[in-house]
């Protein structure tokens, strides 16, 4: 565990000290597309942030290499290796899309591409376990086209997430978390050395993600663009397909006298079937919704809209970090409650947990306007929107402005903000930002 913890480290501190130099780098090279009509951020803002996450991964790589446990992983498995190679593929097409907007069809081709290289170097699905059936063998071809679609829609979904700021990296960064305990769960408990290189993807994963948080946090200084939303998305599938597809689940079989208690010990064989398909989850969905959307009204499925699930909270009333605290809710929700639940599928407190939360998500959705006020003794340690003075004296202050300026003149018409949808490149930032902030 130490050395999947400073690994995690070693990738998230590259990744952060090398987004400031990149953003540099954007700027002088152009990589700021000006305000597009659908773009609901105020001043252009660089792309190009997958560079400092692709250098993030390279360096958490090199580290586990040279780690005396983890260098177990680079002699015995060629999936490191594998990831590398489909990763420097994918970033590159992303590179060239932020500073050029390359046709989306050439973009799903070279998803493809990199999947293959993956594929050709050993990291693809050589069985499945089927409840009911038992473990399935696939034949070469069967594994290729299962791995490279499981890449490509991976990929996708992480890609037409991205747009807000902080939502793409924080969702993928809490998917991975509850990635890397279920993989190191396979690995440490049962014994399974094959799970090792999916622990491994999943810490680098999540340090990829922190370390690039802080700049993208809003409001944004820096967008990942499509060099780091398709980057992370092929790193999440390539530890989705090692532990689906090479973790021989037979060897997790435990059996019993008791024909209940076999079918709970079981659970953990057919987790790795819904694992993969909970950390994607919302992504997936807000993927699905629009291809469905935007075929019904005859448009491309690659069109930009403004249907999105974080543009739909967004539009009900929720502020911009409400409602990536929101997405980040859900999408904990449905990683860790899987994992609890292929830890002890026997508890009925899971099931009740799980209903209890979703109710309080229900409730957030529905309370876009409310504002949680804090105790007078704690107004020193928040922010100064939820402090009660505060606000008052703001509603004082706004009342008297605007009576002054209603006895001097007519009152002007504001001119309305349109809230529109990023595109598929990049996150967004809504409101004003200060240019002092750069």
């Amino acid at each position: 565990m130490r050395e999947y913890l400073l690994t995690l480290c070693i990738t998230a501190a590259v990744t952060y000290l090398l987004t400031g130099p990149v953003r540099k780098f954007a700027i002088v090279a152009g990589a700021m597309p000006e305000i597009r009509a659908r773009d609901v951020h105020r001043e252009p803002t660089p792309r190009l942030g997958g560079i400092a996450m692709f250098f993030g991964l390279c360096a958490g790589l090199l580290v586990a290499d040279h780690l005396t446990n983890l260098n177990e992983v680079f002699e015995k498995s060629n999936e490191p290796r594998a990831l590398l190679s489909g990763a420097a593929l994918i970033w590159l097409i992303g590179v060239l899309d932020d500073k050029f907007e390359i046709d989306a069809l050439i973009k799903l081709g070279g998803q493809m591409i990199a999947a293959g290289v993956m594929v050709m170097q050993g990291l693809t699905i050589l069985w499945l376990p089927i409840p009911g059936v038992g473990t399935v063998a696939l034949t070469q071809w069967q594994g290729t086209l299962l791995t490279v679609a499981l890449v490509v829609i991976t990929i996708n979904a992480v890609n037409f997430v991205d747009g807000l700021d902080g939502l793409a990296a924080g969702m993928v960064c809490i998917a991975s978390a509850a990635f890397f305990m279920y993989a190191y769960r396979i690995w440490y408990s049962y014994g399974i050395e094959a799970a090792a290189p999916a622990t491994l993807f999943a810490a680098i994963l999540m340090g990829m993600c922190l370390g690039f948080l802080p700049h993208n946090m809003h409001p944004a200084r820096i967008f990942m663009g499509d060099s780091g939303s398709m980057l992370i998305g092929l790193v999440l599938a390539a530890g989705a397909i090692s532990v689906t597809g090479q973790v021989d689940p037979d060897l997790m079989n435990l059996y019993t006298n008791s024909e209940r208690s076999s079918v709970h010990q079981m659970v953990p064989v057919y987790i790795p079937l819904v694992m993969p398909l909970t950390i994607i989850a919302i992504p997936a969905a807000d993927l699905i919704l629009a291809i469905v959307r935007r075929t019904w009204r005859g448009q491309s499925p690659f069109a930009a809209d403004r249907g999105h699930l974080h543009h739909r909270l967004l539009e009900i009333g929720h502020s911009h970090s409400r409602a990536v605290l929101i997405m980040y809710f859900w999408s904990a929700l449905i990683a860790f409650g899987t994992l609890t639940y292929s830890v002890n599928a026997g508890a009925m407190w899971i099931v009740l947990g799980v209903v209890i939360l979703s109710a309080i998500g229900l409730v957030l959705l529905l309370l876009p306007r409310f504002t949680p006020r804090t105790p007078r003794w704690a107004e020193a340690f928040v922010p100064p929107r939820y402090r009660r003075r505060r606000a008052a004296g703001l509603a004082a202050e706004a009342a008297v402005a605007l009576s002054g300026e209603a006895g001097e003149s007519e009152p002007q018409p504001r001119t309305p903000v349109v809230v529109g949808v990023s595109g598929v490149n990049g996150a967004t930032a809504v409101g004003p930002r200060s240019r002092s902030a750069r």
